[in-house]
């Protein structure tokens, strides 16, 4: 909401004309200290742009992109001109409303702006107002919300025995998308629902109501009496325009057909559209969006074609606008990446609708990029998808990122992805459309066939595969694609490019990472519609060289002649990353295009710890790097031998060596590699692999299967339920966030339902029953979220009589390890999570793809972090663990041992190898070493450091 005091506000102003009255709200602005000298220049050089008059007397002047190094700081400043001013494109302008923005501020104050502009009489309003006390209220009047209306508010085709469960069902959904509370759906299950004619019927409340919005529920098979049930959020009167519109179709009769259209036509009946419109989709490529001038050119293309069209969003609003009117075009909110649907009826309704959707994809008299900028991971057609680059130098270490460890030597292999080589267009719908059934039949197939043979992680992510090249959605919108008289292969990879692009710019990492598992799911329907395949490996071992490698060309890969995987791009989290650590294959990713240019049977050095590659490497480097992997064959086989031996440093100090686990059925092989514990059961695994919350039988039977492996003396750290940010659960549905990673995640987000948590943990102590368990909160904060969540172990301990556990929280965010001298005071124990603790402290996505080799946990703030703690723990005799990457860093072992860390937990296959390091080390020595890394301004100098030792 546009916030304003009456400083800002000017009355009763005259002017010659529109320069003199522009450069009056160019010196409000410097007079108020928001802007320098130059920025008046600014206003001009925006009006030879494109005229800043927004309708209905209001002009809104500000400076260009350019011109924000003129800018203070952000505010507005309102002129009213009661005689009016005639503007440069003619309009009559009695307010100025002029702004200085620092960034993108001004989009939002525009928008605020457009309701003001909706309201009848308030132009006239305004330009009379006599006191600036009266421009404000009128400006600062905020709106009625929309009602929310989108495909997630509908539940098309469930299986209802009676409207009741209908109402129940459609009140629920509401709940999960964030728009009502509990108080909501307790509201709707007391009613009766009302009908409202023609086999449709309704219940609405307005308690609970967080955003209002309309749901709607059909079932199949059809019942008899019902063909719907309508369950309407109430918050103020934004419903009604809505509400309005479904009365018109029950008036003209076709209310009862929305229980036999799909979701898009249904969105469309009470959008406002009619039945016999031509219709239109383009995506918003602005920067920023519809604001003013790109919404003005859309307007003024709309006005030009003589009819009516209307615009809505695909996403939220289903209202449709006219889109001859700029502010309700303003008003519709469209971000970049946003689907426009726009619709119009008559003769020229298509040829009118194509002009507009050409208008909006070239920009609205904007420069844009196309979205996020796929063309990278899109398949090519008959021309070549790769731009010449220089390879790079022999015998150069070339750094990347780490992504699994290990090291190797072999010639490369580059796999470039294929030309897909294939007609646009076709006559024959009927014959695309077989082609492109047998097509996904067959890969579905292959799908099948891979996770039969694959197991673990690989089997997961291809089951998800499977998954989506089933999914109904995108096979009806290749054959719609085909009907348009596009090829099977045009209209498969159009649906594909348009649902990974809507998952893209809902700039969430974790639907990016699908948007890319979309775009490989796709590529495989592709090269069987093209009959492509991708090239031959070589018969002999390699190191495999890809732009990036999907899931499915490492499920494909021959562990015994593929010894190393180097990719273009890429981060070390990406699921080619994960899945190659679960291979035990080396791997280096996000090394550049350079490395694309290198020519097959070259010779390379892959090191997977360091994240460097040295391509035709000189003789002397190759016989060190076959020294060092001899070597490391060497400790690895004598280290396993030790596996069970205890981890105790030279001058007999004993560090506790756990394992990781990301699933219950891992623990027997943890234990059979010499784990002495579970410092790490990621319990989210559990909650994952359902379609709803497990119940309580079903999360003891799962536990249960990890304490049976580890026996009656080794301990397992259960981290309780840690989903949101990167890892959210279909049936627990969150707000969108702007940053998910800063939002409702770990146990803040257990805490809004401690039913939840109860469950679990009284599945935990349960299965534990006389067995060491430790309990361990994510994401705390501070001692007030412990303090909350033990609250919780306290109650169902004592309920079911369970014997004492430890209780502790995972270090993983700053103000944590800060206030740790607090909290060791009442927890049990400490485990640092590095992973998160890093990117928290650096303030880096560690999975950037250009920034994540720069998220290094010894980076010395994070080592400072880790101290602090340690010092903390220590002096209330507690003890503290380390369970993120780190501690599996070969690097970083000596510098935790020195720090006084008590336990390391690793991924399984790493705990030989982690025990073996611990006896090289001697306490004292790693304790002066520590003290001296401590020192270092940089995480580069750490490990120069620890390099030279």
């Amino acid at each position: 909401m546009l916030t304003l005091t009456q400083d800002a506000v000017s009355l009763g102003r005259t002017a010659t004309d529109w320069r003199d009255a522009l450069t009056q709200a160019g010196q409000s602005l410097v007079d108020a200290g928001l802007a320098e000298e130059g920025y008046r220049d600014a206003l001009f050089d925006r009006e030879n742009q494109s005229s800043t008059y927004l309708g209905n007397g209001i002009a809104i002047p500000h400076g260009t992109q350019d011109s924000r190094q003129y800018v203070k700081k952000t505010g507005v400043r309102l002129l009213q001109f009661p005689g009016g001013v005639d503007w440069h494109d003619g309009a009559r302008v009695t307010l100025i409303i002029t702004i200085a923005a620092q960034s993108d501020e001004h989009l939002d104050i525009l928008r605020s702006l457009t309701h003001v502009l909706d309201r009848d009489g308030v132009a006239d309003q305004l330009s009379s107002a006599s006191s600036p006390e009266a421009v404000i209220n009128l400006l600062s009047k905020e709106p009625a919300l929309p009602t929310r209306l989108d495909q997630d508010t509908l539940l098309v085709g469930l299986p209802a025995r009676d409207r009741l469960e209908l109402a129940t069902a459609a009140a629920a959904r509401l709940r999960q998308i964030g728009c009502v509370d509990e108080l909501f759906v307790a509201d709707i299950l007391d009613q009766t629902p009302v009908a409202l004619g023609q086999k449709l019927w309704l219940v609405r409340s307005r308690h609970g109501v967080k955003q209002p919005a309309l749901g709607f529920a059909t079932s199949q098979p059809p019942l008899s009496d019902t063909a719907g049930v309508f369950c309407l959020a109430e918050h103020g009167d934004g419903h009604v325009p809505l509400m309005e519109r479904l009365i018109g179709l029950l008036e003209d009769g076709k209310g009862e057909e929305l229980a036999r259209v799909s979701p898009q036509q249904i969105l469309a009946r009470l959008s406002g559209e009619s039945s016999d419109a031509e219709t239109a989709k383009v995506r918003v490529r602005n920067a920023h969006g519809l604001h003013a001038r790109p919404a003005k050119q859309l307007v003024q293309v709309a006005r030009e074609q003589g009819i009516e069209i209307k615009v809505r969003l695909m996403e939220g609003d289903a209202n449709a606008v006219s889109a001859t009117s700029l502010t309700k075009v303003i008003g519709l909110g469209a971000r970049r990446g946003q689907m426009l649907v726009f619709s119009a009826r008559g003769a020229t309704a298509a040829a009118a609708l194509d002009t507009v959707v050409e208008a909006v994809r070239g920009g609205l008299g904007e420069v844009v990029t196309p979205l996020d900028d796929t063309s990278a991971a899109r398949p090519s057609r008959n021309k070549t998808r790769y731009t010449p680059v220089e390879p790079p130098a022999p015998d150069t270490a070339l750094a990347a990122v780490a992504a699994s460890p290990g090291m190797a030597i072999a010639p490369v292999f580059v796999m470039r992805l294929p030309d897909f080589k294939y007609e646009e267009h076709s006559s024959d719908a009927a014959g695309e459309r077989e082609r492109l059934s047998t097509a996904i039949d067959q890969a579905h197939r292959q799908l099948e066939s891979l996770i039969d043979h694959a197991g673990g992680e690989v089997a997961e992510i291809l089951s998800m595969h499977e998954e989506m090249v089933q999914d109904p959605e995108l096979k009806e919108a290749g054959f719609e694609a085909i009907g348009e008289g596009l090829s099977a292969e045009a209209g498969w990879w159009k649906a594909i490019d348009t649902s990974a692009r809507a998952q893209e710019a809902l700039a969430d990492r974790l639907l990016a990472e699908r948007a890319a598992d979309l775009r490989d799911v796709g590529r495989r329907v592709l090269g069987l519609l093209c009959g492509v395949e991708l090239p031959e490996p070589p018969a002999h071992p390699y190191i495999l060289v890809m732009e990036d490698v999907g899931p499915s060309d490492v499920a494909q890969l021959d562990t015994s002649k593929v010894k190393g995987l180097l990719t273009a791009k890429g981060g070390a989290t990406s699921h080619s990353a994960i899945l190659a650590r679960a291979l035990g294959i080396p791997a280096v990713v996000g090394a550049g295009d350079t490395v694309l240019a290198l020519a097959n049977g070259q010779d390379m050095i892959l090191d997977g710890e360091r994240g460097r590659v040295i391509p035709q490497p000189s003789q002397e480097r190759r016989d060190r790097a076959e020294l060092s992997i001899r070597e490391r064959d060497q400790r690895e086989r004598k280290a396993y031998d030790a596996r069970f031996e205890s981890a105790v440093t030279t001058d007999s100090h004993r560090i506790e060596v756990c394992a990781n686990l990301g699933n219950t059925a891992h623990a027997k092989d943890a234990v059979e590699r010499g784990a002495e514990g579970v410092g790490l059961l990621r319990t989210e695994f559990i909650f994952m692999a359902h379609p709803d919350a497990p119940d309580l039988d079903t999360q003891i039977s799962e536990y249960r299967e990890a304490f049976d492996a580890l026996g009656h003396d080794r301990p397992l750290v259960a981290r309780t339920l840690d989903v949101g940010g990167d890892k959210p659960l279909d049936y627990w549905p969150i707000p969108q966030e702007d940053n998910p990673f800063l939002g409702l995640r770990g146990i803040r987000l257990a805490l809004t339902r401690p039913e939840v948590l109860e469950t679990q943990i009284r599945a935990l102590l349960t299965a534990a029953d006389d067995r060491p368990l430790r309990i361990m909160f994510p994401m705390v904060k501070d001692v007030a979220e412990f303090h909350a969540a033990k609250a919780i172990v306290d109650r169902v301990q004592q309920d079911i009589k369970a014997p004492d556990v430890q209780v502790g929280v995972m270090i993983e965010i700053p103000s944590c390890a800060i206030l740790a001298p607090t909290l060791a005071k009442h927890v049990d124990f400490f485990s640092i999570g590095t992973n998160d603790l890093t990117q928290y402290t650096l303030a880096i996505d560690r999975g950037h793809s250009q920034l994540s080799a720069q998220a290094d946990g010894l980076h010395p703030a994070v080592l400072h972090l880790i101290k602090m703690t340690v010092d903390a723990a220590h002096a209330e005799g507690r003890w503290v663990g380390v369970c993120g990457e780190l501690a599996s860093d070969a690097q970083a072992v000596p510098v935790l041992v020195g720090l006084g860390v008590d336990e390391l937990s690793v991924a399984a296959r790493q705990v030989p190898m982690v025990k073996a390091r611990i006896r090289e080390l001697s306490m004292a020595d790693s304790t002066q070493l520590a003290e001296r890394i401590l020192m270092l301004p940089t995480a580069a100098d750490v490990r120069d450091a620890l390099e030279d030792m």
